[in-house]
């Protein structure tokens, strides 16, 4: 076999070569990690020399905060180096020293120097965790150096705690030691370590015996020590792989050993899994189990399926990581290919024996022999083979384990089918075979051939090439009607026959399987896609939950149910397909419970309660998991097909997305409204604060001069302050006025009551309410004859047109013209009232019908609530008008325009 593969650098490298330079582009600093498996290793004494070295070739190094913890040869290499102060924090009567992150910052240096990296800061520091100051330093640009004990890393809290019988508090993500450059393990024997501590270079005195009691003995330090060196070794590990993936690096590379068990659907697999299990266990490696699809793999019988089913879940079981991967027939330079990718050094590959009859001894010739190809192309692994046991060999020979190669079940079919496509050859060859070439005639048989091939596979090539060979002899060589063949060319041209039969309809068969798995994969990929268009464009999480269960039971061929908790807590079912159950049993019920409480699968084909019918799998993104979705299978075996659980959590995955999608898009809409009700409530706050208030100051003014000083006051006195409290309070009035009608209006209980009404009444009484208002001011009005009734609530439009005049009254020059029209265009009543003031922006034409918008006036402009025009449109839309701003008369000030309903004639004939 070839090994001969691509050799170019994986996709994925560039991806990660660009994440690794992200750093360098943005300006943020290198992050170097000390790594000890405790304390008194010798991780500061490193950090110290590493800091010194850098010093000396000319680098800024600063001493952002070390802790020496009283050891004389740690304090002597600070000797040499800039300390910047510690800043002092009172804490509960104590005084603290904490790293003074803003004088680093401002200092700047090139290397940082930052003890204790899993440190917690004292209350009121900007960062709760010494590690997110750090992170903030490497922001700014600068690198750091710092240290961390192996218990304080995050994923390994539990298992030190179990080690030691001491939880650690202080603990840093493991995302963000990944974040970390280099790391550097700092390693020392427990012997010398114990040593270190008797001699006093670790603790004070007082404190050595019952260090050495508890934490410091030798097991424990033994133990973190293993703990600490696994951890850089796999570290460096990953270094290595994403190495040799950027450099096409063809592999293996035996720096760390790694175990690759290949199962398929023989007996034998749960044997190899096993074994690979306990290989793993006594080497202490890690371990993957993978197996390999071919078109086939649609061809194989269920008993095969589930053989291969059942190795793959028994591997996740035993903790292995598993792997499925898809060749078109080439399975063992797959597995080449991975292996060589994942630094496997050794192989664990199975071996049938089969039966030692003929047929037998010829069906596993037309095997692909994997194993022997690995065998032949894996010169640079140790390959392990094992040989299927006496119990497998007799589970191969069950009658419900046949051969998934030659397709048995099949067999009576493909045999007819062969009779009569010979049969057919033979009818059509019969009134040629006087005058055509033998030859030729053995053409139209393996025609026959590739035929039945083609709509049974191997079967019907075998049956096909052994029919049309008895036929092709019987019929066509001499002696004819005899199977007896007497010239030797007669035999050759038979053996070529077989051979071109078998051969053509080999491939034939292989063909079919490959179109069958592309359609097969197509068919997947079209409702897998279909139900991604169903569910974008679904806006409402009931729809895409719905989607979910009838896409779900349609791809799996399974009953879908899908279930959410209720306020209580409780998980009720939301959708069903092909309907709700009726009723759940206790295991199906603790299955739904466990898959949402610990956002793992539970129930059918799994480890946790597998008596179960249903399957159910939590529906999360990266939170807690609102919800399950779970699948009964009419076959349970299915439960454990991993092509089955990719497509579960396809489904999962395109589910909670989905949903999460919703979730944000309300959140959002909730936080868009409640900061427009925000902006409202401050608008309205500053409103009465200032607008309403207004007026109460000038009638509580004019008020109290006439209750103290009303005698002494001259009548033209008494009666000019009487008419400003009368104002002032006909303001506040229109002020409350218009504060009650925008809230009839924003909850939809404002009605008009509608009659036919003349305008110019309207006009004339909102014009006599006015009147002080407008006393500055010429009014004209202009009223078309053919003006009729208005069909409107004559109190509502009042309250509008006075809004508009009131506002034209603000804003125009005292001594101007304020005109009024009215005329009757295309069945509407068109109210124009036009001003000489400054006018409206063109910008703000539309605005300011906001409400509580104002236009830009500049200073000196008259105030106002904002309200006034925003009720104009709300009153007139609600007798189906529409009102809308423009330039006034000779391109100058202001014009409104409001478009009122008329009057039926009928109405307006009414007596």
């Amino acid at each position: 076999m070839s090994n001969t593969s691509d050799t170019r650098p994986a996709p994925e490298s560039f991806l990660e070569a660009a994440r690794a330079e992200e750093p360098a582009q943005s300006g943020k600093g290198k992050l170097k990690i000390f790594l000890g498996a405790s304390p008194g290793v010798g991780k500061t004494f490193s950090m110290l020399e590493e800091a010194r070295t850098q010093k000396r070739s000319g680098l800024d190094v600063v001493v952002a905060l070390v802790e020496t913890h009283g050891r004389a040869e740690t304090a002597g290499l600070l000797a040499d180096l800039e300390i910047l102060p510690r800043r002092r924090v009172d804490y509960k009567g104590q005084v603290l020293g904490e790293m003074d992150l803003d004088a680093l910052l401002a200092r700047k240096p090139d290397i940082a120097l930052i003890d204790e990296f899993a440190h917690t800061n004292a209350p009121g520091s900007r960062h709760p965790k010494r590690w997110q100051d750090v992170m903030e330093v490497l922001d700014a640009g600068i690198d750091v150096l710092t240290t961390l004990n192996i218990q304080h890393i995050e994923s390994l809290n539990d298992t030190v705690a179990q080690i030691t019988g001491v939880r650690v508090q202080e603990t840093v993500p493991d995302a963000v030691l990944a974040r970390a450059d280099a790391i550097e393990l700092i390693d020392l024997p427990p012997e010398d370590l114990i040593r270190r501590m008797k001699e006093g270079k670790v603790y004070m005195p007082q404190q050595v015996g019952r260090a050495l009691e508890n934490f410091f003995n030798k097991g424990k330090l033994t133990a973190l020590r293993e703990i600490a060196l696994r951890t850089t070794a796999g570290r460096v590990d990953a270094d290595m792989l994403a190495f040799m993936s950027a450099n096409a690096v063809q592999g293996p590379w035996p720096a760390e050993e790694r175990l690759l068990v290949c199962v398929n659907e023989a007996p034998v697999a749960k044997s190899l899994v096993r074994a690979g299990k306990q290989m793993a266990e006594r080497m202490k490696i890690p371990w993957i189990v993978a197996t390999v699809l071919t078109p086939r793999h649609e061809g194989l019988n269920a008993t095969a399926r589930a053989a291969r089913q059942d190795a793959m879940h028994l591997a996740e079981t035993l903790g292995a990581e598993t792997a499925t991967l898809r060749a078109e027939s080439d399975a063992a330079g797959e597995i080449l290919r991975f292996a060589r990718a994942r630094n496997v050094t050794r192989l664990v590959v199975g071996r049938a024996r089969w039966p030692r009859g003929l047929v037998q001894r010829a069906i596993s010739l037309l095997r692909e022999p994997v194993s022997e190809k690995l065998l032949d192309g894996a010169t640079d692994f140790e390959v392990v083979v094992i040989t299927a046991s006496a119990q497998d060999q007799e589970k191969r020979r069950a009658p419900g384990f046949t051969a998934p190669v030659l397709g048995w079940s099949r067999l009576g079919g493909a045999a007819l089918e062969s009779c009569i496509a010979i049969a057919l050859a033979t009818a059509f060859a019969w009134p040629f075979w006087s005058w055509l070439p033998v030859a030729s005639i053995a053409v139209i048989y393996l025609v026959a051939v590739q035929v039945v091939a083609f709509r049974h596979g191997l079967t019907g090539a075998l049956l096909g090439s052994l029919i049309g060979f008895l036929a092709y002899n019987f019929f066509y060589t001499e002696p004819y009607y005899s199977f007896a063949v007497e010239q030797y060319e007669a035999v050759l041209g038979l053996v070529v026959f077989v051979v071109s039969s078998v051969v053509t309809g080999f491939l034939e068969s292989r063909l079919k399987a490959q179109i069958e798995s592309m359609r097969s994969a197509q068919a997947r990929t079209e409702t897998l896609f279909d139900f991604a268009r169903k569910i974008a464009s679904a806006t409402k999480s009931d729809d895409v939950l719905w989607a979910a269960a009838a896409h779900g039971a349609k791809v799996l061929e399974a009953r879908t149910l899908i279930m959410t908790p209720d306020r209580s807590g409780t998980l009720e079912q939301v959708q069903g397909h092909p309907s709700i159950e009726d009723h759940l049993d206790p295991a199906a019920l603790g299955a739904a419970r466990w898959a949402y409480e610990k956002a793992e699968p539970a129930g059918a084909g799994t480890g946790t309660l597998p008596n179960s019918e249903w399957l159910f799998v939590p529906l999360a993104t990266a939170g807690r998991p609102f919800g399950v979705i779970g699948v009964r299978f009419h076959d349970l075996k299915r439960a454990t097909d991993p092509e089955m659980k990719r497509l579960l959590m396809a489904v999962e995955d395109q589910v909670a997305v989905a949903i999460e999608r919703n979730r944000l898009a309300d959140d959002l809409a909730t936080a868009r409204i409640a900061a427009e009700s925000d902006k409202l409530r401050a608008a309205l706050l500053n409103s009465v604060s200032h607008d309403l208030r207004t007026p109460l100051v000038s009638i509580v003014g004019a008020a109290s001069t006439l209750a103290e000083r009303g005698e002494s006051l001259s009548a033209g006195d008494r009666e000019a302050l009487a008419l400003t409290a009368l104002d002032e309070a006909r303001r506040l009035d229109s002020y409350v006025q218009n504060l009650l009608d925008m809230t009839r209006l924003g909850h939809g209980d404002l009605k008009p009551n509608r009659a036919p009404v003349d305008l110019k009444e309207i006009i004339g009484r909102v014009r006599a309410d006015l009147a002080r208002v407008l006393r500055h001011h010429e009014i004209d009005i202009r009223i078309s004859r053919d003006v009729p009734m208005l069909d409107a609530d004559p109190v509502l439009i009042g309250q509008a047109l006075a809004n508009v005049l009131d506002n034209a009254a603000k804003y125009a020059p005292e001594g101007s013209t304020i005109s009024i029209a009215a005329e009757a265009r295309d069945g509407q009543a068109v109210i124009t009232v036009s001003d000489a003031g400054p006018g409206i922006p063109e910008g703000d034409r539309e605005k300011v019908f906001d409400l509580f918008h104002r236009a830009t006036r500049g200073d000196g402009a008259p105030g106002g609530t904002g309200m006034g025009l925003a009720i104009v449109r709300g009153l007139v839309e609600a007798h189906g008008g529409r009102v809308d701003a423009g330039v006034g008369t000779d391109g100058r000030g202001a014009r409104l325009t409001l478009r009122l309903p008329l009057a039926p004639p009928a109405a307006e004939e009414a007596p």
